[in-house]
């Protein structure tokens, strides 16, 4: 009799289980059907009443894990072409709440906006993935999502045609989304998708996942995705073809030594689709005019700033390239290739050739330019998953002076392989690399290695990491600058190899049932190390600081810094000609600052620091603030400045200034303006760009670009008119 009771309740949980299954099977599914849809946000057509919703979606922003208060549902199918998506989210009220209206500006157009927004890990290898956010005023943000280190970031610059529309019915807010299936990489022998949704509640400052999502991981980490089967799954044949041509008219003038000159350029981009998932980009002749300023910042370093990569050639598929190092160790840079003449044409393969190898080639051919040759640059990288916990990446990056069709002697090239290390429970991550260079007529001490693991909880997360870079190891298209010490009285360059080791412990409190407090972390201590060839310290900083979030997401911050610097160049701040001698420093400075909440109309933030700097000591002050106008406009400004006394080497004053104008005709159209200020590169700078999408994808674009030193006096200026059409073969 107990037997039997035992082999019935073994049945009974078996059922339980198997049903349970089966209702989750039912609603891990992106089906099959011959069905279209008239994109308008009405939710009409009869297949959304025959779909199963996927709901219960969860609070990541505040009170994480818990079931979110207003509810979710979202539904998906394909037709074999295109994608489909609706989401209805049962707000409590009729308010729409957007912060821009500009595509691609994932953090007021997505963060700071009511809007949705869907990730796809279309091969469920958690390596790289795509994120489609719309939000209620209807623009569009699509990135690229890729691995970093221990976790994901997210590139913003790709773009591919796709749609959405929203409505409002009542409480309801309604967004019902197009994304071509051509628009995808995938292998049709793998049905098995990731995927999430998010949906944003600027006015409650809520973000809500449909997956659980601890705080201490981003919101697109491609870990927490959800298996989705796809039905009847298959190559996509139509429209392989993509050719967008474009043409510049450019006026400009170099005011100071007098010199004019206009341009006619005429260019063509092109993308075939060798299959579902590879993609072959090729660029004729490109024209970039159309790219944004770069925000001006204040230098502070002996070394140089990075700065993203913006044009869109190189962004297919981009983390293949540009996951290849660590930071401030990468060997490909791509912003190296065309920085000092014009690119002729440039190829790009990439994409997966299986469900776990990926594939990168790049080709690119510069053009020469008064004392700069004409150049090749070239870029060979294959991925593999190994197994659940394991990757590796392999590469091959060249660059080779030419003459005509001719190879030069003068070439730099780095072969290298990385390893990358995640755990089941996503606590742990591992990173270890190795690379070697080669250069014409350098030899020896060419090789760079690094290993680096996380740790990371909810509560607890830590960093450990060392590498070494040897003073030969030379990445002409990477980017590498603590190799490059400049010497300010010498007015020399010496490349210096270095060992770097890092360190960082954070501890972190969460509030789930304060009404003012959301999380506090009350510890961050971080070191980072560096020596140099003969093993003496060069330069050692550590920063102990901590923050304050609210329940309103505003948040206080504030440190402490000590740096070592064993100084063995001279270093000209001020720019004055009286640099800072080799030497031994010590110093110390503090600061704190404060950031007010994202969804109101007016949002500020600032900051001051003190504290000695070399010799003297060092003052700063920031202050930012913008105004939202919606559905009108959006005005930005950012004021900073740096007082710098090196006592008998002189004082100086940098200031910051940088004023963001968008005014905003639709969400396809808009004018944005960016008016710069910057003491210490002596640049007063206007940026002007009118950009009308007039069919998705093709633009037409009016830049006004003027530049004047700080006493605004005019160095030289010009006017672009570039438009393109994008055809679909």
């Amino acid at each position: 009799m107990q037997m039997k009771r035992i082999v019935f309740f073994l049945m009974l949980v078996f059922e339980v289980f198997y049903v349970q299954a089966q209702s989750e099977e039912k609603t891990s599914k992106i089906i099959f059907s011959d069905s279209s849809v008239q994109l308008d946000g009405k939710l009409n057509e009869p297949i959304w009443n025959k779909l199963i919703p996927e709901g219960e979606f969860l609070n990541y922003i505040p009170n994480n894990g818990d079931l979110a208060s207003n509810k979710t549902e979202v539904k998906m199918f394909h037709n074999g072409k295109k994608l489909y998506i609706s989401a209805v989210y049962y707000d409590t009220t009729d308010i729409v709440q957007i912060g821009s209206l500009k595509r691609d500006d994932i953090g007021s157009s997505g963060g700071d906006s009511d809007s949705f927004a869907i990730i796809l890990d279309t091969y469920n290898q958690q390596q790289s993935g795509y994120f489609f956010i719309v939000n209620m005023g209807g623009a569009l943000i699509d990135a690229l999502v890729s691995r970093n280190g221990d976790g994901f970031k997210v590139s913003t610059s790709w773009n591919t045609v796709w749609n959405a529309k929203t409505s409002v019915k009542g409480n309801l807010k309604i967004y019902e989304i197009e994304i071509p299936l051509k628009a995808l990489g995938y292998k049709v022998d793998s049905t098995e998708w990731g995927v999430m949704f998010h949906t944003r509640n600027i006015k409650l400052n809520e973000w809500t996942t449909s997956t659980l999502i601890d705080r201490n991981y981003k919101q697109f980490d491609l870990r927490f995705a959800k298996v989705f089967e796809v039905e009847k799954l298959s190559e996509n044949k139509p429209s392989r073809f993509v050719v967008t041509p474009s043409v510049t008219m450019n006026y400009s003038e170099d005011v100071i030594n007098d010199v004019e000159d206009t341009m006619v350029k005429p260019s063509v981009d092109i993308q075939f689709n060798v299959s579902s998932s590879l993609k072959l980009d090729a660029t004729i002749n490109p024209d970039f005019s159309q790219i944004d300023v770069d925000r001006q910042v204040t230098n502070l370093s002996r070394f140089s700033i990075f700065f993203p990569e913006r044009r869109n050639f190189f962004l297919e598929n981009s983390d293949l390239f540009t996951n290849l190092g660590v930071s401030g160790v990468n060997p490909f840079y791509s912003r190296r290739i065309g920085a000092d003449s014009e690119i002729s044409f440039g190829l790009k393969l990439s994409g997966n050739i299986t469900k776990k190898t990926r594939l990168g080639i790049l080709n690119v051919a510069t053009k020469a330019k008064n004392d700069n040759p004409a150049q090749n640059y070239g870029a060979f990288v294959v991925q593999q998953q190994l197994s659940k916990l394991f990757s590796a990446t392999g590469y091959l990056i060249n660059r080779q002076e030419t003459d005509g069709f001719s190879f030069m002697d003068d070439y730099n090239r780095i072969t290298g392989v990385n390893l990358n290390y995640q755990s089941k429970n996503n606590r742990w991550t591992g990173l270890a690399n190795f690379a070697s260079s080669s250069t014409s007529n350098v030899s020896g001490k060419n090789k760079f290695y690094n290993t680096e693991v996380w740790y990371n909880n909810i509560n607890v997360s830590g960093y450990a990491g060392i590498k070494k870079i040897e003073k030969n190891y030379i990445a002409d298209v990477g980017f590498v600058p603590r190799l490059y010490n400049y010497d300010a009285i010498l007015d020399e360059v010496i490349r210096e190899g270095y060992t770097q080791t890092s360190g960082r412990i954070s501890l972190t409190k969460f509030y789930k049932k304060s009404k003012v407090l959301d999380h506090h972390r009350y510890l961050n201590l971080f070191n980072n190390t560096y020596w140099d060839d003969q093993g003496d310290v060069s330069q050692s900083t550590t920063v102990l600081n901590n923050d304050l979030v609210f329940k309103d997401q505003s948040f206080l911050y504030g440190g402490f810094r000590h740096e070592y610097v064993n100084l063995k160049y001279a270093f000209d701040p001020l720019n004055n000609g009286k640099a800072i001698t080799t030497g031994k420093y010590r110093y110390f400075d503090a600061g704190f600052g404060y950031v007010s909440a994202d969804n109101k109309k007016f949002q500020y933030s600032g900051d001051i620091s003190y504290g000695s700097y070399y010799s003297g000591y060092k003052k700063g002050v920031s202050i930012n603030a913008q105004y939202r106008l919606m559905p009108l406009a959006r005005l930005q400004i950012r004021y900073e400045r740096n007082r710098i006394n090196l006592n008998e080497l002189g004082r100086e004053t940098f200031y910051l200034a940088r004023f963001t104008g968008e005014i905003f005709f639709s969400n396809r159209l808009n004018w944005t303006t960016y008016v710069q200020y910057n003491t210490q590169f002596d640049n007063f700078n206007i940026n002007s760009r009118l950009q009308w999408e007039y069919k998705p994808l093709s633009y037409i674009y009016i830049v006004v670009s003027d530049n004047y030193n700080q006493d605004i006096s005019r160095k030289n200026w010009g006017i672009a008119l570039k438009a393109n059409y994008r055809f679909d073969f």
